[in-house]
């Protein structure tokens, strides 16, 4: 099959294309290397370096690349920054990406599957694991742009017969996150701890977290080629981690005692967020293979390349 990935050469996408083209899928790649890196793709992936922004350059390269399936990752990710400029967020993650819906319509492409962030859309879950079916409570501009691109895919299905899937992410971590492009709590905190550093966390680190091991978002991308058409997806482990938790989990796997610093939390963060995942098991007879232990130990050994058993600050 012929897919094209924007944002493949980033922290979630090129570990789509490496399984895709280990599948042996011919996988074409749209990156403006803002965040990701090439070095990240496989020598079998064809790369583009291109915006999304760049809507006569998105249509060349389908018109060239003909692909029956796009998987859209390429977006401004940073929901600090959205607080901080709405109309910057808005005009990558709506406008730009409604570039590729455009491109996926002028060149008859089968099917799209879009990078949805349900820790963004649903808000707080404070009383229980937010399902497909809850109501949207984005609380950040980046969270009501990634609920409002939604709008705009099932809007260009039922006028031009695209199909999507939509997969609502909880918190992705794993190999190749970038720490000043697409960092997560996890990359950052290997990254300072394996130099003996403390770390910062936003508020009290009670917050909890959904953490999913990116291998595993990988294999849904997967399923979702040929399966849950026109449907919204949670991808998640419907198991929550306090910041705090996950801070002394791998202190401990790492042997470093350099500890946290406080500071205010953050405009935007939101405190408990945990996604309920019984429909990806119904549609996609998906579900999370990786603990946060086997994952975490996976990513920190990639950050850390010679780590072998114990790692010493």
């Amino acid at each position: 099959m012929k897919i094209l990935i924007t944002g493949g050469a980033g922290f979630i996408g090129s570990n789509i294309a490496d399984v895709l083209t280990a599948k042996g899928h011919k996988v074409a790649v749209v990156d403006n290397l803002s965040s990701g890196r090439k070095e990240n793709l496989h020598k079998k992936v064809k790369f583009y370096k291109a915006d999304i922004c760049d809507d006569k350059n998105i249509l060349n390269i389908f018109k060239k690349e003909k692909p029956e399936v796009v998987i859209h990752n390429a977006a401004q990710i940073d929901v600090y920054k959205s607080v901080l400029n709405p109309v910057y967020d808005a005009g990558i993650n709506i406008l730009g990406s409604l570039n590729i819906l455009q491109a996926c319509v002028a060149n008859k492409t089968k099917k799209i599957i879009f990078a949805s962030s349900g820790g963004a859309i649903y808000g707080e879950c404070l009383k229980k694991a937010a399902d497909e079916n809850a109501s949207a409570n984005p609380l950040s501009p980046y969270g009501i742009a990634k609920y409002a691109f939604e709008r705009y895919i099932k809007f260009y299905s039922e006028m031009y017969g695209l199909k999507y899937t939509i997969l609502r992410y909880s918190n992705v971590y794993g190999p190749k996150q970038d720490q000043k492009g697409e960092a997560g709590v996890i990359s950052i905190f290997a990254r300072r701890m394996l130099a003996g550093l403390p770390v910062t966390i936003f508020g009290s680190g009670e917050q909890t977290r959904d953490y999913v091991y990116v291998g595993d978002v990988a294999e849904a991308n997967v399923k979702a080629l040929k399966s849950g058409d026109n449907q919204i997806v949670n991808i998640a482990t419907n198991t929550s981690l306090s910041v705090n938790g996950l801070l002394k989990l791998m202190s401990k796997m790492i042997n470093c005692r350099a500890g946290a610093v406080y500071k205010p939390k953050r405009d935007g963060d939101i405190f408990k967020s945990v996604l309920d995942i019984k429909k990806a098991s119904k549609v996609f007879r998906w579900k999370p293979e990786t603990g946060i232990e086997e994952g975490l130990k996976k990513t920190i050994g990639y950050f850390n390349k010679d780590i072998t058993g114990e790692v010493k600050c």
